[in-house]
């Protein structure tokens, strides 16, 4: 699930140096094997890939019944996608996503299960105390009724809590997650229409609709060295933000070269429509440049 997913095995098997783990991997533009998965052990994934552009479409593969537990880091998805919440035990996500707002400030939910954990096993290794969720073997509830251990910016809280007056104002969660999914209906109708490119997610049932990451796939291009691919791509991007028209939708540093644009629920359509012609035009501005 690109490079953060990466990420956690990173620190499961790195940091944590945990012995019995297993990683279950997939080339850019898949989804891992979820039949792999064995819902006996705890399992740590990202929901949606946000350098790769390829979500879980569902959690029909999470088991009811199961030992482990279910972490999920879901950035880019909460407030987006229909999360299956009773099959998820912990869940992670910050602000700036698909509300908007500052960044830097993530967001917990724990389920009952995942309490029960934290209250029975105690870790061999340190915990700063930002992140020590129990005090005297119990879960400290405070932290989750408003008690601060570092007291976050006010006027940050006050922008996520007017993020959430204007959500239920367009309808709350089906809302947010209709126009998110507009923005990729838009983008889906154009790239099919298009013969230089394509969705870097393979399966339609797990492209993003939040970040949308898109490949240039004429015969031109692909005859290109990966290096000179890279080029162009970066070039391609950087003449849209020239004009003023985009700006940061080039491919994430460590993901294949193309383009990454942002369709969450802040997202118009319509100005996500006005894009379009320029990325037609911008192409053709490398691509006549190097024939």
């Amino acid at each position: 699930m690109g490079e953060f997913g990466a990420g956690w095995i990173t620190d499961v098997q790195k940091q944590l140096k945990l012995t019995d783990c297993r990683s279950i991997k997939a080339d850019y533009g898949h989804l891992p094997n979820l039949s792999e998965v064995d819902c006996d052990r705890d399992i740590v994934f990202t929901w949606n890939g946000t350098t790769s552009g390829v979500k879980v479409p569902n959690g029909d593969w999470i088991a009811d019944q199961r030992q482990g537990l279910t972490i999920a880091d879901a950035t880019s998805a909460v407030f987006a996608m229909d999360l299956p919440w009773s099959k998820l035990d912990a869940v992670t996500w910050s602000w700036q996503k698909v509300m908007g707002g500052e960044a830097a400030h993530g967001m917990l939910v724990l389920s009952p299960r995942a309490l029960e954990r934290l209250e029975s096993y105690t870790p061999s290794w340190p915990l700063p105390k930002l992140f020590q969720l129990t005090k005297g073997g119990k879960v400290n509830t405070g932290i989750f009724a408003g008690e601060t251990i570092n007291t976050p910016s006010m006027l940050c809280v006050e922008d996520a809590l007017d993020g959430l007056q204007w959500a239920e104002q367009i309808g709350g969660l089906p809302g947010l997650m209709a126009r998110s999914q507009a923005n990729l209906d838009a983008l889906t109708l154009w790239v099919e229409a298009r013969p230089w490119i394509d969705f870097l997610a393979v399966e339609p049932a797990t492209r993003s609709n939040t970040s949308i990451c898109l490949q240039i796939i004429d015969p031109w291009y692909r005859a290109l060295s990966a290096e000179e691919q890279a080029k162009q791509a970066k070039q391609l991007a950087t003449l849209l933000d020239q004009e003023g028209v985009a700006f940061d939708i080039g491919a994430y540093r460590d993901a294949p070269p193309g383009l990454r644009i942002w369709g969450g629920a802040t997202v118009e359509t319509a100005d996500l429509v006005a894009l379009l012609p320029w990325l037609d035009w911008a192409y053709d501005q490398i691509k006549n440049s190097s024939s």
